[in-house]
């Protein structure tokens, strides 16, 4: 067969013919003094820098023929697509909830804590979790891995402030690391904590128990940290927990979460730079994480220092967060999206939210009776489970579902959507912000990426 008889049996097609077209999760910015463009593919979580030629033949991708080599190029870096990208989006929210790769138990030894923040969520009771709750809570996490059919289990110890409760965290972790065993599976934990009751026979307890990393709070340098990270007593707490980073030898990564409002804004550089010190003096693995602070009805109850905490403009502090944990679209925001993921209290009522697990009437059910196996039917107050799950993708709300935004927030916290207002990305408006700091990251991603292969 002649080239001319083949040529004529497979003619060429566009790449438009053949379903390719620019993908509706890019957002760009002009890299400053280039000539360049950054584009971030919100889906396949992809940043890179393109050319004017490159940029030129991304708005012409359709007219091009489907076997040009930037079609290849494109593709991988998800900036353009041959599928529907928000039907992809949806199915992978409601594969989240039917396909789970661990059950997932946030509990609270108890919510007694020793510190009292006026942004906490929370109302604290001085209850510990009895002996049958924690037979209770062995008992659904059986129940769970048995209906979801997977093996592994992840805990996050929550509370409250979990460790003034050890020996429950003792207790519940050897009876669930062996359930996970039991079945060939793998048990990992994590715990927040505000690292003032840390100490080194603590730590080492946690390592023991597989608690691989924790989240510590610390709201600034000093005076600033004091203002609103003290003791119930009023007390000041910024040197106990920053000795305790420095001189202890922690078997677990270490976040710094720094709740940045207006009175510490200004010191984020600083307390990041602190943290980068912290972590060379002591070897510990320490990482900054900027938050902002944000509002809830039991903070607003405490009056108007939380209005005014929660008043700063969130957009630059929400890139800085954001884009140190872009990431491909996941199709659910939280374990609040997932039928596998659930809050425990110390009384073993059942919660879908961390921010709830002090509310026990919006808990759908309790340890001892509720069976993933039949959730509906064995869950106290089912519209409590499904008025979270139901937040989901498909997003029910028009606006979120046209949102280039919407692989990244997925719609966006649901608590805050059903018990406040929806809250979109504080950096909505503000697209070539955050592009512009994940093209930042470009170089420290390569790097890393570079060290994990070798």
């Amino acid at each position: 067969m002649s080239t001319e008889d083949l040529s004529q049996e497979t003619p060429s097609r566009t790449a438009g013919e053949a379903g390719w077209h620019v993908s509706r999760y890019n957002v760009m910015a002009q890299v400053p003094g280039t000539k360049k463009v950054a584009i971030a593919n919100l889906y396949k979580g992809n940043c890179a820098e393109y050319t004017p030629i490159e940029m030129y033949l991304l708005s012409v991708v359709e007219e091009l023929d489907e076997n040009h080599p930037v079609i290849e190029r494109f593709a991988r870096r998800g900036v353009i697509a041959n599928f529907d990208e928000r039907a992809a989006v949806e199915f992978l929210g409601r594969a989240a909830c039917a396909s789970p790769y661990a059950i997932g138990l946030t509990i609270c030894p108890t919510m007694g804590c020793n510190f009292n923040c006026p942004y906490c969520f929370e109302d604290h009771f001085a209850r510990k979790m009895s002996a049958s709750v924690q037979d209770d809570v062995v008992a659904l996490a059986g129940r769970m891995l048995d209906a979801s059919r997977t093996k592994d289990v992840h805990v996050t110890w929550f509370g409250g402030e979990p460790l003034l409760a050890p020996d429950v965290i003792e207790s519940l972790s050897g009876r669930l690391m062996a359930l996970a065993e039991e079945r060939g599976g793998r048990y990992e934990a994590s715990i927040v904590t505000n690292g003032y009751l840390l100490t080194q026979d603590i730590a080492d307890m946690l390592g023991r128990l597989k608690v691989n990393s924790a989240q510590v709070t610390i709201d600034g340098m000093g005076a600033a940290h004091d203002a609103t990270r003290h003791l119930a007593n009023g007390g000041p707490t910024f040197e106990r927990i920053t000795s305790n980073l420095r001189t202890l030898k922690l078997p677990f990564r270490v976040t710094i979460r720094h709740n940045v409002h207006e009175a510490n804004k200004s010191e984020m550089d600083e307390l990041e730079a602190f943290v980068r010190q912290l972590a060379e003096e002591s070897g510990n693995n320490l990482m900054y994480y900027p938050a902002p602070v944000t509002g809830s009805e039991a903070a607003d109850e405490r009056g108007e220092q939380v209005g005014l905490l929660c008043a700063t403009d969130a957009s630059e502090v929400s890139i800085r967060q954001e884009a140190g944990r872009f990431r491909a679209g996941r199709g659910h925001y939280c374990g609040a999206h997932t039928l596998w993921s659930v809050g425990i209290d110390e009384r073993g009522n059942l919660q879908k939210c961390w921010e709830s697990v002090d509310k026990p009437q919006i808990s759908f059910g309790t340890a001892h009776d509720w069976d993933p196996h039949d959730p509906i039917a064995t869950a106290s107050k089912p519209d409590n489970l499904l008025m979270y799950l139901n937040t989901a993708c498909p997003v029910p709300d028009d606006e979120c579902q046209e949102c280039v935004w919407l692989p990244s927030c997925v719609g966006g916290c649901p608590h805050q959507r059903l018990f406040r207002v929806r809250k979109c990305i504080a950096f909505k408006d503000d697209p070539e912000g955050y592009v512009l700091a994940l093209h930042a990251r470009i170089p420290r991603k390569e790097a890393a990426d570079a060290a994990e292969q070798k």
